[in-house]
C-alpha cells in the first residue's frame, strides 16, 4: 500500500511538468514577432498621419521666432519681446549674390 501511495504521488507531481511543454515551435514565434512588428509600424504610421498637420503648424510657428529678439526682463519684472526690424532695401551699388 505504501508503494502504491508513493507511485500515485510521484505520478501526480509529474503531470503539471508535462502540461507546461506548450512552447510553440520557433517558426510560430518568429511569425508572431513579425506580426507584432508590422502592427507597430502601422500604428506609428497612423500616428504620424494624424500628427503631421500639427507638426507643420509647429514648424511654421518656430520659423516666426526668427522675427523676434530674445526676451528681456525689465527692472519692474515685466518681460518684453522686441520684434526685429525688417532689413531695409539694399543701398545703391550693393548687389545680393
Amino acid at each position: 500500500m505504501r508503494l502504491f501511495a508513493i507511485l500515485i504521488v510521484s505520478f501526480a507531481l509529474t503531470q503539471p511538468a508535462t502540461a507546461q511543454d506548450d512552447v510553440p515551435p520557433r517558426g510560430e514565434m518568429e511569425q508572431g514577432l513579425d506580426l507584432l512588428g508590422e502592427g507597430t509600424r502601422l500604428l506609428l504610421r497612423g500616428l504620424m498621419d494624424e500628427l503631421e498637420p500639427a507638426l507643420r503648424g509647429l514648424r511654421e510657428g518656430l520659423e516666426d521666432l526668427d522675427a523676434y529678439h530674445p526676451p528681456e526682463m525689465l527692472p519692474n519684472g515685466d518681460i518684453i519681446i522686441r520684434r526685429k526690424r525688417a532689413p531695409g532695401p539694399p543701398a545703391e551699388g550693393e548687389v545680393d549674390i
